[in-house]
């Protein structure tokens, strides 16, 4: 019997509990680190790989990657969809600039209820959707990554320049958050390019290079994420999902995650779901969240952990 792709995750886990580098960090919580990691998931029959020794929240994993795709850059647009994920860094921003020592609830009710206030305190800066779908050019032109990208792998699939990207060197000292997962890129096998319709025209796969991973609470829902953006991005380019592959920088674990990750040690893997998107919309912008049809999720109990800032 092959061995569950989870075990990938789980190994990786075990290895910064063992042997990983004590770091002192920027959140000064302090990690256990590696350098360099591989996971590979394959999705060509159905599997969506939301991982199951915990409850993985997925739909606010793809609410977040739908807000990335509309090049918004304000978490009010978050807050409205019940996805809190992205406050911390507005919030500590407001408190240390204000001295007011306001609640978070508090903080995202002025967000939502005063539209002034979360321009000026609500936006991250040109993070990820701004990188991937405004990108600013020196003379003043915004492109499109994400859709030039679609439109070659329509035209060209075999190219080897599929890929977008978050890193603007120019703009990184304005962001709230550098971009943890930078590249993405895509690769075409079996292409078919005159396939008839409805039929595909190819298997398509994902890489993402990451370059600083939280093993605990981020990567769950990176894989996750990023494995519905290639259901996405197939569907619109009439191919299947073949393979998402996973590739890390500086993977760490929190030293305030380590009960958590041995209580991930201590639970076995249960099938991944099956993902079924009900509709194709006329365009990558489209897709909204009832769209993903997410069936025989099982997985063990949450486990509730801090995120550092």
């Amino acid at each position: 019997m092959a061995r569950h792709p989870e075990y990938q995750y789980l190994d990786v886990v075990e290895h910064l509990l063992t042997k990983g580098d004590r770091r002192i960090d920027r959140t000064g919580v302090g990690t256990l680190a590696m350098f360099g990691v591989m996971l590979r998931f394959d999705m060509s029959n159905g599997d969506f790989p939301v991982y199951t020794t915990k409850r993985v929240y997925w739909k606010t994993a793809i609410k977040e990657m739908l807000w990335f795709l509309t090049g918004q850059t304000n978490i009010r647009s978050l807050l409205q969809d019940n996805v809190r994920i992205w406050s911390d860094w507005p919030l500590a921003k407001y408190r240390k600039t204000t001295g007011e020592d306001i609640s978070q609830d508090d903080f995202e009710a002025r967000i939502l209820a005063d539209e002034q206030f979360a321009l000026q305190w609500g936006d991250l800066g040109p993070v990820y959707g701004k990188q991937w779908r405004r990108w600013l050019g020196p003379d003043g032109r915004e492109h499109d990554q994400l859709a030039d990208v679609i439109a070659t792998l329509k035209s060209n699939p075999t190219s080897r320049r599929m890929l977008f990207h978050a890193w603007n060197v120019a703009e990184l000292d304005k962001m709230a958050l550098h971009p943890c997962h930078m590249t993405y890129q895509f690769f075409v096998s079996d292409s078919k390019p005159y396939a008839a319709i409805g039929e595909p025209k190819g298997k398509l796969s994902l890489m993402v290079g990451q370059r600083s991973n939280d093993i605990g609470l981020g990567n769950p829902f990176n894989v996750c994420q990023q494995a519905a953006l290639l259901a996405m991005v197939a569907q619109q380019v009439d191919m299947i999902p073949n393979e998402l592959i996973w590739a890390g920088g500086d993977v760490h674990l929190y030293l305030n995650h380590v009960e958590m990750a041995q209580t991930l040690l201590s639970r076995a893997p249960r099938p991944f779901p099956k993902l079924a998107l009900k509709r194709r919309p006329g365009s990558i912008d489209g897709y909204r969240i009832e769209d993903f049809d997410v069936t025989g999720y099982d997985p063990h109990p949450p486990i509730e952990a801090p995120v550092a800032v």
